[in-house]
């Protein structure tokens, strides 16, 4: 069966989307940026995403739908550990009205047979905020088991919230 998405590498086109994506504050709180990122530095990094995560520990697909090429969104393996063959993943979909609709989970498929089948990990992580339920149930429909609380983890400019910690494990 064909993905209604795919994921591909970074490349300079990106650049509007990942600008608006990464200076968008109320976004922030998922990745703990807490300062604007420049046009210039945003495109170093692509064009430094060639770099193979066994150098850099990390690496960023886009989101694309199949059907007509739309950037929808990132996923990332971030944290990667090689020697404890482990990495944390994390995904946004930008627009809201592009969400709850299939293409996220898609995604995460995806990433997952390639961190089990072509990088070998032993497992991937998420750390999700309690209040985030979207991404609950959609961590939990693959498979994710919540294996832990960290109470008061993240600031979120007023009050410190509590994040779960899902894993799976390639069994």
């Amino acid at each position: 069966m064909d993905s209604i998405v795919r994921l591909r590498a970074l490349e300079p086109g990106d650049i509007d989307f990942l600008y608006q994506l990464e200076n968008d504050m109320d976004l922030w709180y998922l990745s703990h940026q807490q300062q604007p990122m420049s046009r210039m530095l945003l495109m170093k990094y692509i064009q430094e995403a060639d770099k193979s995560i066994y150098e850099v520990g990390q690496f960023r697909l886009a989101i694309e739908k199949t059907k007509g090429g739309e950037l929808l969104g990132f996923i990332d393996l971030f944290d990667f550990d090689p020697k404890n063959k482990r990495a944390g993943i994390g995904i946004i979909i930008k627009n809201s009205e592009q969400r709850n609709r299939g293409y996220g989970k898609a995604a995460l498929q995806q990433l997952i047979k390639y961190c089990f089948r072509v990088l070998h990990l032993h497992q991937i992580y998420a750390n999700i905020a309690v209040d985030n339920l979207a991404s609950i149930r959609l961590f939990e429909s693959l498979g994710f088991e919540r294996s832990g609380l960290k109470k008061e983890w993240n600031f979120d400019g007023e009050n410190y919230q509590d994040e779960y910690f899902y894993q799976l494990i390639n069994k």
